[in-house]
């Protein structure tokens, strides 16, 4: 009703004005008064959307002077029908409101309630009342004029360590502390210190940032505040953008909080992509839009866990350069002023019928595969030695610490955290004053372990979580006699067996090989090759923004405009943490700290066995395993034949070459021993002289650090009866590899020869500890890896797109080539025993027959022959799509197998076994012609290079990603040369692989030499995922080059092999070696199934896993304090009975060559630099 009093008075008002003219009053025009701030109102956005508005035969429209609104007094501002007024910074609202009081116009955007929303408490209370999902949160009011001062009772904060207690509500780190103010833009997110602690500073973009990283890691003092919890968000946000209760447009950027860099295009906006709703986020649009009366309103969602929630509601705000919805939205203002007020003002309107955009339909072009997945188990980086000490503790303190944290519960208790280690560390002293009175030889060595203890905890002068922790494990009847470190002790009762873990930590030269993989790892994505346009044949500006022109960049493109479903798991362990986060900052191309990544990007799986195994609850099989290791190893005489089938029966080269090394096991430890005693002496000698005493090693190790950890060796290696402990082996190799690689500089003597024997007993040891023949091997790495394996299941069999993953708005993804492809990416960061077992149970657990397939028998040739799975160890599975295929055909998906044993050893040149490439052609027929088809458009380039390939289905079926040319993404791939693969043919290598070089030659350096060492090149196939970089180091030699920093301390290696150049201490790491590429999904998935299913104690504990882990559709982030919401689009979402996994409705996700693409300066591919 007061809607038609506005029209009615409004009339008035116009005839007393138009009474001059002759008009007739039906003919009169609507007018649009736009009341708002110059800076808002001339805004380009406005521009063009009342440009069009214009367009409305009816409709005027008014932009009121800013000087009228700051100036006049509301009777003398100019009249309207319609208002479309908001506020911003320094806009007087209370004026307007009194303007609209005054003449009652229609308001597009309610007036009133622009005062809540300038109110984040405000702005939740009725969101709330809404029944609008939103982070759980907390609010702490100071007074303002005294803002130091808590009010009433009900006001309070007690902070901790790790959290924050808000009147009562606990907020466990990481938590978002935001200014109750919505004008005040500094919003703080807290870091645990698990994670490193610190905080992230968010702001109002400044140039080219958006937050940074701040050490300081306690919150604001003065001000008040919410706090809510942080949301797992995988590093992106969305902003939805109304207009009217029934459009919604959404686009989602880079959050600020990830590194805090804007990501610009080439004309300097920040770069956004336009992502689909789903149909409940559609939903909270038009709950947001009415119950803030806002008809044009910005908000912000946050999706995580599978679900989505708001944070922030802005009010009136309209997308920036979208023709399209510049178009569409003054198309729903006009309709809207013109349904309300036509009838009234008797104009001639009837609402028009559109029709609807038709959806662009990808087309397919050629007959290529797409790449729909790719999975990854990593293992993680360079780290430290692990280091433990074991003490029988019984003193009462030791007791109420273990009942104090719940230990009598499961009888085992692990500290961690800073506060638990402190009290331990009280404890220590404490003792040791007491013990500090007594003297005799018992007491000497219980002393001699508080103070390692106390050693231990006080160093770094810090407390993170990441490097340190104490196991408590309660004894009833105190610890089994004669054991290794003691005589009888006289005493009985329970006590507790205290186990102190330290070292192990991620090294510099490990994050440094954990990023440069990333980076790599980038260039196995379509498009991974891009190189110089020209060379592309392709003219269109398309697919050249920031990214352009580098390796990889297709993976950037892909996961910037959130096409790319990316889920990066690791372990609890700080070093399979810091790798992972490392490498998600090399793959996606972040910036600055590992923190921040760390706490978004990495989803921790340690509640589930997934990546951890409990390795203090060996199986059966694993005690008896280790039993028969040791009784052999300790035999003091030279291997017999008949060892030789106890210990190798699986009859692998690396076990018998190391045997044949090793000779008689007992006299190889004594040459062992006597080596370290040799090297503790030289290590104390160096000590003595004053030169060298406060030498800093690398890692800020002292020499006084490096004796201890030697001379514990020596004493735990060999026993009080005279054997010698074999379980050290490992321990002991771990050592020398670590002192050889990073402090070689103290020029210790027989270093290398202690490496070469340790190394070869450690070949033998750590392998056959995870089963001996076969059926052991198989026994021992279902106990560890069933859960990952049907985790890896699910993974391949939700390929299929689905509602809950960023699919990206086709209507306004010009310029993106194929708005429908999506590829799913999970990567599992893990240790040594997952690599291990997943590595068995592809050899040993049947998935082909090596009689019948000849790839399958190479490959496990060659994974017999390599000897130890190294830092950075790859497993990964690609699986492609041939959209050509019947979809219900077994030959739709095809499965890929690739490895790589990780970093380059010391010495490891001449014994390392050649693979057989990545990905490579068939050899079969390589007398037939090449198929002109396919390949014409890769020759023609370069015709003194003639491409020799094997017949048609074996091109298509090996290389899914050869494209048309006018996609804009094919690569000239020939360089031929005659390495020679199983049959001797000639297979074409892509680029200089760094992998097999004799030390002479150096690599090119930067970026160039690292990605093409990230595919094996001895047989390598016309394969579009592995990238031709010959060019690409060629053009970009003098720019980009990341210099990682040089370790101090410590000097290039002698052998002079070492990788990435310019950062001395990193070695390099082996490419991928394809083990099969022909797999179907369906073989794959009928393997993991008998695989998963031969081993039924272990099937309650996956299920139990499992169900933990898919009660939500993403997983709990790594520091998420609450349990995640169930969702409907549930990672266990398994296929309906009855029906094979590759029958379905998969839409067809080919590429499809968009309209006019959107203006990306050429130029703009220069200025991107992959900073350190």
């Amino acid at each position: 009703m007061g809607q038609m009093d506005a029209g009615m008075k409004n009339e008035m008002f116009r005839e007393e004005e138009m009474d001059d003219d002759d008009e007739s009053p039906s003919e009169r025009q609507i007018v649009v008064g736009i009341c708002a701030m110059t800076k808002k109102s001339k805004s380009k956005p406005m521009t063009q959307i009342l440009e069009r508005l214009c367009k409305f035969d009816y409709i005027d429209v008014v932009i009121f002077p800013e000087e009228v609104i700051l100036e006049e007094p509301v009777e003398k501002w100019p009249l309207c029908d319609c208002l479309i007024s908001f506020h911003s910074k320094g806009f007087p609202l209370d004026k307007a409101v009194e303007y609209a009081k005054l003449r009652n116009p229609l308001l597009i955007n309610d007036l009133n309630m622009q005062y809540f929303i300038q109110d984040r408490r405000e702005v939740y209370r009725i969101l709330q009342e809404e029944g609008i999902d939103l982070p759980r949160y907390a609010v702490l009011n100071r007074d303002p004029d005294n803002p130091e001062v808590l009010p009433r009772a009900e006001c309070n904060l007690v902070e901790g360590e790790d959290q924050v207690e808000v009147n009562g509500e606990v907020f466990h780190k990481p938590f978002v502390e935001k200014p109750v103010c919505a004008e005040d833009h500094n919003v703080y997110i807290y870091y645990p210190t698990s994670a490193g602690g610190g905080s992230q500073r968010l702001f109002r973009k400044i140039g080219s940032r958006s937050s940074v990283y701040s050490p300081e890691s306690s919150v604001r003092k003065t001000g008040s505040y919410i706090y809510e919890e942080f949301m797992p968000t995988d590093g992106t946000d969305v902003k939805v953008y109304t207009v009217g209760p029934d459009y919604a447009h959404a686009e989602a950027r880079k959050s600020p909080a990830l590194d805090g860099k804007v990501e610009r295009d080439s004309e300097g906006k920040e770069i956004r992509y336009p992502v689909m709703l789903t149909a409940m986020e559609k939903l909270v649009a038009r709950k947001v839009c009415l119950a803030f009366k806002q008809t044009v309103c910005g908000f912000d969602l946050l999706r995580a866990n599978g679900h989505s929630f708001v944070c922030d509601v802005n009010g009136f705000s309209f997308v920036k350069n979208s023709m399209k919805y510049y178009d569409d939205c003054a198309k729903v203002l006009g309709n809207m002023v013109m349904r309300e007020l036509a009838p009234q003002l008797h104009i001639p309107w009837s609402i028009p019928m559109e029709a609807e955009d038709i959806p662009i339909v990808p087309t397919t072009s050629g007959t290529m595969m797409e790449l729909r997945c790719v999975i990854a188990i990593i293992r993680h980086g360079d780290r430290t030695p692990k280091q433990k000490m074991k003490m029988e503790v019984r003193h009462p303190l030791f007791f109420e610490l273990f009942e104090k944290y719940g230990g009598y519960k499961t009888g085992k208790l692990k500290l961690k955290k800073p506060k638990q280690l402190q009290e331990v560390l009280d404890i220590a002293r404490l003792l040791l004053v007491e013990l500090g009175q007594h003297t005799d030889c018992e007491i000497e060595e219980k002393k001699s372990k508080l103070e390692q203890l106390k050693t231990v905890l006080e160093m770094y002068g810090h407390f993170s979580g990441i490097n340190r922790k104490v196991q408590l494990t309660y004894l009833r009847n105190g610890k089994p006699k004669a054991s290794s470190e003691e005589e009888d002790s006289k005493k009985d009762g329970p006590s507790l067996l205290l186990v102190l873990k330290w070292g192990g930590e991620l090294t510099p030269a490990g994050r440094v090989q954990a990023e440069e993989l990333g980076r790599a790892f980038r260039c196995m994505y379509p498009g991974g090759q891009a190189g110089n346009r020209r060379s592309l044949g392709c003219d269109s500006p398309i697919d050249f923004g920031d990214y352009a022109g580098f390796p990889g960049c297709g993976l950037l493109r892909l996961h910037s405009t959130y096409r790319h479903d990316l889920k990066i798991y690791a372990s609890d362990e700080g070093r399979v943490q810091m790798t992972a986060a490392a490498f998600a900052k090399g793959l996606l191309a972040l910036e600055g700290e590992l923190t921040p990544i760390l706490v978004q990007m990495v989803k921790s799986a340690n509640m589930n066995g997934l990546l951890d195994s409990d390795s203090d609850s060996l199986t059966d099989c694993q005690q008896k395993v280790k039993a028969r290791l040791h009784e052999i190893m300790q035999k003091d005489q030279d291997f017999t034949e008949q060892d030789y089938q106890k210990l190798a029966p699986t009859g692998s080269p690396s076990l018998v070459n190391s045997m044949k090394v090793i000779e008689n096991p007992v006299k190889t430890c004594d040459k062992v021993y006597a080596l370290i005693q040799s090297l503790t002496s030289q290590i104390r000698k160096r000590l003595e002289d004053p030169k060298s005493a406060d030498l800093q090693l690398y890692h800020s190790e002292t020499l006084e650090l490096m004796l201890q950890r030697w001379s514990k060796l020596e004493r735990d290696f060999r026993m009080k009866n005279g054997r010698y402990d074999i379980s050290k082996i490992p321990d002991i190799y771990d050592c020398i590899k670590y002192d050889l690689q990073h402090n070689a500089s103290l020029d210790l003597e027989d270093t290398r020869e202690l490496f070469r024997l340790s190394r070869a007993l450690a070949d033998i040891v750590i392998p056959q500890e995870y089963g001996i023949n076969r059926a052991e091997k198989l026994d021992i790495a279902q106990a560890y890896c069933v859960p990952l394996m049907k985790k890896i299941q699910l993974d391949l069999q939700r390929t299929h797109e689905d509602e809950a993953v960023n699919k990206l708005h086709p209507l306004y993804s010009r310029g993106v080539m194929s708005p429908g492809r999506h590829v799913r990416t999970r990567l599992y960061f893990t240790s040594e025993s997952h690599v291990h077992s997943l590595l068995s149970i592809f050899r040993y657990g049947g998935l082909l027959n090596e009689e019948k397939d000849q790839q399958w028998k190479q490959a496990m040739d060659y994974l017999s022959a390599v000897t130890e799975l190294n830092y950075m160890t790859q497993i990964v599975i690609m699986l492609y799509e041939d959209n050509n295929k019947d979809p219900s055909s077994e030959e739709r998906f095809h499965v890929e197998l690739h490895f790589s044993p990780g970093v380059k050893g010391c010495e490891d040149e001449e014994t390392i076994p050649l693979g057989f490439g990545f990905r490579p052609a068939s050899s079969e027929n390589e007398d037939k012609k090449p198929n002109q088809g396919s390949l014409e458009d890769l020759s023609q380039d370069e015709p003194d290079q003639a491409l020799q390939v094997s017949d048609p289905i074996n091109i298509q079926r090996r290389s899914p990603m050869i494209r048309n040319r006018k996609t804009g993404s094919m690569e000239v791939l020939s360089e031929t040369s005659p390495t020679h693969s199983a049959k001797g043919c000639t297979s074409h290598r892509l680029f200089i692989s760094c992998s097999r070089q004799s030390p002479e030659i150096k690599p090119a350096s930067g970026l160039g030499s690292l990605c093409s060492g990230l595919f094996s090149a001895s047989a390598l196939g016309v394969s579009c995922s592995a990238p031709n970089l010959r060019d690409y180091v060629r053009t970009h030699h003098r720019h980009h080059h990341p210099k990682p920093p040089l370790s101090p301390g410590s000097l290039p290696c002698k052998s002079g092999m070492f990788g990435f150049e310019g950062c001395s201490m990193v070695p390099s790491i082996y490419p991928l070696e394809t083990l099969h590429n022909s797999l179907s999904l369906k073989q794959v998935d009928e393997f993991l199934n008998s695989v998963c299913e031969s081993n039924s104690e272990v099937q309650a504990k996956t299920m139990k896993a499992l169900s933990g882990l898919f009660a939500s559709q993403s997983q709990i982030s790594l520091y998420s304090p609450q349990q995640p919401l169930s969702s409907s689009g549930s990672e266990a979402s398994l296929r309906p009975p009855g029906q094979p996994l590759w029958h379905g409705s998969i839409p067809s996700s080919a590429v499809s060559s968009a309209g006019p693409s959107s203006p990306i300066t050429e130029s703009s591919g220069l200025n991107f630099s992959f900073s350190e």
